[in-house]
């Protein structure tokens, strides 16, 4: 999959950030898009940006929280682009909040978006890639996927289940001609903090300096973009901070150290 160009190509999580990134650039290669995310507005201004690239974007406004509309969503995509070449499940919410403070209500809402609502919508869409035999499923999990991490409990633990469950539906689709990518970027520099879930479900609305200080979402677009050329089974993006999946492998003891100095 060298070229993207004439790809039909969904991306959740697509009026920021990474999303907002990955799909400009995908406009720039010729794909054609459908960018979904809950902020109708915000998706309608990235569409006129990759619209100056590509021939076809549409937005479908999507609530991950809501899995029970997913099917009307996809089938409304279906009627107008007939297939799905490439998802890219970007969609999700961090977290800000320590776990003894963080009602239960909370931490199946972090769930709700992050694990099942990308399941959801990935189950949605496969039959539409077996039957055509091809297709390219794209999960962005995090590299606190690969160790726990404080003050993000339940995200953590929802990149873990994503990195699960991915990597287990690769195996599975090993002879249907459909490749799965799981990403794991470290820090980005997003809103994502900014928009972090805290203990009574209101956003952080402060800048993580690791954030402020991280990779540009147009470079962490551009590695993904290559990924999904080379059809990688698994990528980590970032800077320094992406050492500290080794660590844990290599290092446990030192891990469990540097980790428990982490402010935020």
């Amino acid at each position: 999959m060298k070229k993207l160009k004439n790809k039909i190509i969904w991306i959740t999580g697509a009026s920021s950030g990474i999303g907002q990134a990955l799909a400009i650039a995908l406009a720039y290669e010729g794909a054609h898009l459908i960018l979904s995310a809950r902020n109708e507005a915000k998706l309608g201004i990235i569409q006129k940006a990759c619209r100056r690239y590509t021939s076809f974007c549409i937005i479908e406004p999507l609530d991950l929280s809501k899995s029970e509309n997913i099917d009307d969503h996809v089938d409304n995509v279906i009627k107008q682009t007939g297939s799905i070449d490439i998802l890219i499940n970007n969609a999700g919410v961090s977290q800000r909040a320590l776990a003894m403070e963080t009602p239960i209500e909370i931490d199946r809402r972090i769930m709700e978006v992050n694990f099942f609502g990308t399941v959801s919508l990935t189950k949605r869409i496969l039959p539409y890639m077996l039957k055509q035999n091809s297709g390219n499923i794209i999960a962005v999990s995090s590299i606190s996927g690969k160790f726990g991490f404080p003050l993000r409990t339940t995200y953590s633990a929802s990149k873990h289940a994503v990195q699960g469950f991915f990597e287990s539906l690769r195996a599975e689709l090993k002879n249907e001609n459909i490749k799965v990518t799981i990403v794991s970027p470290g820090r980005i520099k997003t809103n994502i903090s900014l928009n972090a879930i805290t203990t009574d479900g209101s956003p952080y609305n402060i800048m993580d300096a690791g954030q402020a200080g991280g990779m540009s979402p147009e470079k962490c677009a551009k590695k993904i973009i290559s990924a999904i050329k080379k059809q990688r089974k698994e990528v980590l993006i970032g800077n320094k901070e992406i050492l500290m999946v080794y660590i844990r492998r290599w290092l446990p003891a030192l891990y469990h150290r540097l980790v428990t100095k982490v402010k935020n």
